[in-house]
């Protein structure tokens, strides 16, 4: 059935998801046991999904899920939207490495290549105490393959090469060679190169700025140490170049300078699990990423260092499973003009302490609950130079904030059909690193007093959430509503300054359905997405005493942005063993939202301007034909009838106030074709 659509419910995919994450090897009971809190909108993607309509990014991974939104068209300037809160908000891991930081906050911050994925899961909104720290919009964990996924039991040695044509517009090569080393040793080794010209929207026009090239390099071992020891050991290089707009997630006009740039990511990442017994089944996690951006509009490099761990135990009962830990992420960022020496530097620290434990109270009655502590720690560390001018202080501003969140949830199942469910959770965020491009602008004044406060309170956000599902019958529907309050949301730029402020409140209020139906060789899905994020700022906040302000990708970049309805249906047709197909619709409702509340208050315009952001639907077709067992050919096409939309998580058209201000035009029709060849 179409997982990645079809999210699942509070009971029968967020059990299954919580016991798949970490299940001992050498568990004899199998007990069902859930996680209900902030699961209410749980999906998993597979590898399968992603090989059918050939993602290309991010927004082609998440364009089948009516909760989850990809801004930017930009490759290297997508962002993803859970709920209206920008992925700055999310805990985004891949293999537990964590994804953090902003290098520029024109770009994005998450890339992946989608044909090494196995499996990717999102928890929408703050959940259990498992998902890490800072998880306020939810947490997406990215899994890659191995060659133990790639190769037959009987196998030891073997390969794919796969070539794919874009026609809207590039080429993708890659290439994969994994074998077993002994009985459970494994080792994977995979490139791939893509060459992307300059895509055209829907009225056949050139999107300038698009054009790029991606090389990404990941090789993994992973096997058996010993009798219940697994180890994984992976490296990841990715690269890719491009000559950008000084800001690549607004539109290029034909004749704007365009800016050589590079974005490089290294990431090293080990897992290790000890299966002993069902008291004890120990995961631990350690990684180390470094990644960058240079060029732009000022040849500025911004770097960014990222080390940290993750340590549990999973103990369960005949009725009780508990998940205990601790986890520590460092992150370093420093930036300067390329040619020259590092101007600017920031570093911040977080430690967690965690537990979450499921209990059967009855067959029918499951409660979950969780405890989290975290400990942000944040300075400005080196001797910092103002403009290549004279130090401005010898003492680094620094702030400490330490939190507990705790969450609890209920599922009763009315029926072996029926189960109804509601959860509480909060999650907690001290001030994080600043965006490269820009923390030369938060620094000290001339009396050494700190710009950003050392009253600034970390951002906590509750959130609540109630489900009612059914499942019988090859049917699935769910109904989910859901209320979260994000107080004290740290943003920057208020009153003219480059002073970090806690702003106000972001509640956001929001409902999902989702239905899901199997007869005979089909699967038909169906979803919808409902999210309204406002927020009540501060008092004093603004000249003017606003009401509550609609979330826009201009006024709040880094923060949230606000969409329209968006319904999802579709369906898949398998014909026979060798041949599937399917058909998907996205429809996404126009919105109409004030905006421009700080730029009145700077002066830049006279009053506030109402974004219309349009509505839009695309159509995309895929089908897939395993020629021979060695040979599979794969056809896709994207946004069939060349519609002509800039997508509600991009940066909206402003241009009747300021004429550059304009989100990008999202590609047109996009046929794809790949020819993959397994040896």
């Amino acid at each position: 059935m179409k997982n990645l659509v079809f999210i699942g419910a509070a009971y029968t995919v967020s059990s299954a998801f919580a016991m798949a994450q970490t299940q001992p090897a050498s568990s004899t009971a199998a007990v069902e046991k859930i996680a209900v809190v902030g699961a209410a909108t749980n999906l998993s993607i597979n590898a399968e999904d992603i090989e059918q309509y050939q993602a290309n990014d991010l927004a082609d991974i998440f364009r089948y899920s009516p909760s989850i939104s990809v801004g930017g068209s930009v490759g290297v300037a997508q962002k993803i939207y859970i709920r209206g809160l920008e992925d700055a908000y999310l805990n985004v891991t891949v293999d537990g490495a964590q994804q953090t930081s902003t290098l520029f906050h024109h770009i994005g911050r998450v890339t992946i290549d989608p044909d090494l994925l196995r499996q990717i899961d999102v928890q929408a909104g703050a959940g259990e105490a498992i998902s890490g720290p800072g998880a306020i919009g939810g947490s997406i964990r990215f899994q890659t393959k191995d060659a133990h996924d790639l190769l037959d039991q009987e196998e030891q040695f073997g390969g794919r090469v796969k070539a794919s044509y874009f026609s809207n517009e590039g080429t993708r090569y890659s290439g994969s060679i994994y074998t077993k080393l002994g009985e459970t040793w494994g080792v994977l080794g995979y490139y791939s190169t893509i060459d992307r010209n300059n895509m055209e929207d829907g009225d056949g026009d050139e999107i300038y700025g698009t054009a790029a090239d991606q090389d990404m390099l990941f090789v993994k071992a992973s096997g058996d140490i010993a009798k219940n020891h697994y180890l994984s050991l992976s490296v990841e290089q990715r690269d890719e170049t491009g000559a950008f707009s000084a800001r690549p997630n607004w539109a290029v006009q034909e004749g704007d300078a365009l800016y050589a740039s590079e974005a490089e990511r290294d990431t090293l990442v080990a897992n290790y699990r000890f299966a002993h017994n069902e008291m004890i089944y120990i995961e631990a996690t350690a990684y180390q990423t470094r990644s960058s951006f240079n060029g732009g509009r000022f040849a500025w490099l911004a770097e960014i260092d990222t080390y940290g761990f993750d340590v549990r135990n999973t103990s369960e009962t005949a009725r009780h499973k508990f998940i205990y830990g601790a986890d520590y992420r460092y992150d370093e960022v420093t930036s300067g003009a390329a040619a020259g020496a590092t101007e600017n530097a920031e570093e911040g620290s977080v430690l967690g302490l965690y537990a979450q434990g499921y209990s059967d109270l009855t067959a029918e009655l499951l409660l979950s609950y969780g405890i989290r502590y975290d400990d942000y720690d944040f300075q400005q560390r080196i001797l910092l130079e103002e403009y290549y001018g004279t130090p401005v202080t010898d003492s680094p501003s620094s702030i400490n904030d330490s939190k507990v969140s705790v969450n609890v949830g209920l599922a009763y199942n009315l029926s072996p059909a029926w189960t109804i469910s509601a959860g509480y959770a909060e999650a907690a965020r001290g001030k994080q690193i600043g965006d490269g491009f820009t923390i030369d602008g938060y620094l000290y004044d001339g009396a050494d007093v700190p710009v950003v406060a050392n009253d600034l309170a970390p951002e906590t956000v509750q959130n609540m959430e109630a489900a009612v599902e059914y499942s019988a019958n090859n049917l699935n529907a769910r109904l989910s509503v859901y209320h979260s309050a994000l107080d004290d949301v740290i943003f920057e730029g208020f009153a003219g300054n480059a002073v970090f402020n806690n702003i106000g409140t972001v509640d956001t209020d929001g409902l999902e359905f989702d239905i899901a139906y199997r007869w005979q060789g089909f699967d038909f899905f169906g979803g919808f997405s409902s999210a309204d994020s406002e927020l009540t700022p501060k008092d004093g906040l603004y000249s003017v005493a606003y009401g509550a302000i609609d979330l826009n990708g201009y006024e709040f970049i880094g923060l949230g942005n606000s969409r329209g309805n968006t319904w999802v249906v579709g369906v898949d047709y398998t014909l026979n063993a060798s041949i599937n197909m399917g058909v998907s619709v996205r429809k996404v409702d126009s919105i109409d939202i004030d905006t421009l509340h700080q730029a009145v208050d700077l002066g830049w315009t006279d009053s506030l301007y109402t974004l219309n952001k349009p509505g839009y639907t695309t159509v995309d077709l895929f089908g897939e034909w395993q020629a021979t067992p060695s040979l599979r050919v794969n056809v896709a096409v994207s946004n069939l009838f060349d519609e002509l939309y800039i997508d509600h998580s991009s940066v909206g058209d402003y241009s009747e106030v300021f004429a550059t201000v304009v989100g990008p035009n999202e590609a047109g029709r996009d046929i794809r074709l790949s020819l993959a060849y397994t040896f």
